[in-house]
Parts: structure tokens; sequence; C-alpha cells
């Protein structure tokens, strides 16, 4: 998916049981950050508290994240759905944690890793798509916030000019 594309609409189940349809989401929020993630990759977990500082600090000026696990589950057991449920309540997941089965979602967003945080704004235009910081090992020695950043340019209205520089993680666990 190219910057400045329309973000694909979906209809996912929740592990709190109910189901996040996109477009809702757009019409309440100014932003809604798409993060493709798991339960096994340790990028995920790296990240997990950045991830619910961002959802804390944003929340209150229109964001939302929604946290998407495409991975199959075949091959990889612990990112089943019934795990997803009891790592959301273990991780105190602050935004909701969706489950794409089909891998239908991730193939659309064209995610390569977890966790990949896609930013779209309030008229479902995907304005970016890249690395959360530039540390995944070492929060304090972060220096470039590039999530933040991306985030604060779609609430003023502003374009995204900073280089955007690929997520890394684990791949996406593609079904056969």
């Amino acid at each position: 998916m190219e910057i400045n594309a329309y973000a694909p609409d979906f209809e996912l189940p929740s592990t709190t049981g109910d189901v996040v349809h996109l477009t809702p989401y757009l019409e309440k929020y100014s932003a809604v950050v798409v993060v493709f993630m798991c339960n096994h990759c340790p990028y995920v977990k790296a990240y997990l508290e950045r991830l619910k500082d961002i959802q804390n600090d944003y929340q209150d000026k229109g964001v939302t994240l929604i946290g998407i696990n495409a991975n199959d589950e075949r091959k990889y057991p612990e990112d089943s759905f019934e795990k997803m449920k009891t790592y959301g309540q273990e991780w105190g997941l602050n935004f909701p944690y969706l489950r794409d089965r089909t891998q239908d979602v991730a193939h659309a967003f064209g995610a390569s890793c977890t966790p990949e945080p896609f930013v779209i704004d309030r008229q479902g235009i995907l304005r970016y798509r890249g690395q959360i910081d530039d540390n995944y090992r070492d929060p304090s020695a972060v220096t470039s916030r590039d999530l933040r950043d991306a985030i604060d340019c779609v609430l003023r209205g502003e374009t995204v000019t900073k280089p955007i520089e690929p997520a890394i993680g684990c791949s996406v666990k593609w079904s056969a």
C-alpha cells in the first residue's frame, strides 16, 4: 500500500469479543494507527509498552491504535486467537487487538513485518508506514520518534515529510 492511497476497509473480530470495523473508527478519530503485530515476536514484545504509551498519550487527541495479528496459527500456534485473548489481558492492552485469520487485511495493506504501523487520517488515506522509532532494544536510546512524529503531522493536517525508514521486526507468517 502506497502513501496517499486509501486504506482498505476491514471488519475483524477483537479479543474482547466485539467486531471492529475501520470505517466507524475513521468517523470517530482524527487518525487511526493500524499496527500489524503478533504474540510471539520479540520485536513486538520490545515495543509493546511504547505502543501502549502512544495510545495513552494520543487518545485524548483523537487518535487510536488498532493491533492486528495475521500470522498463520497452524505454523505458529503461539499466535492463535485464543492465545491472543490471553496475551491481550496479560499485556494490559489499551487498544483493540484483532484477528486477521484469512490474512486478507494484511495482504491488502502490504504488511511485511511485526510490528509495522500504518497511520491513516480521518479521510481514510494512508499517511505513514514505517518504523516506530530508531531503537527497539532500548527506549532510553531512541533519537528518532518516527511514529509519534507522523501522528503529530497528521493531527496538524501536514504531510509527513521526514524520510520514512522501514519497520523492522519478524516477518508476517503467511499461510501456504
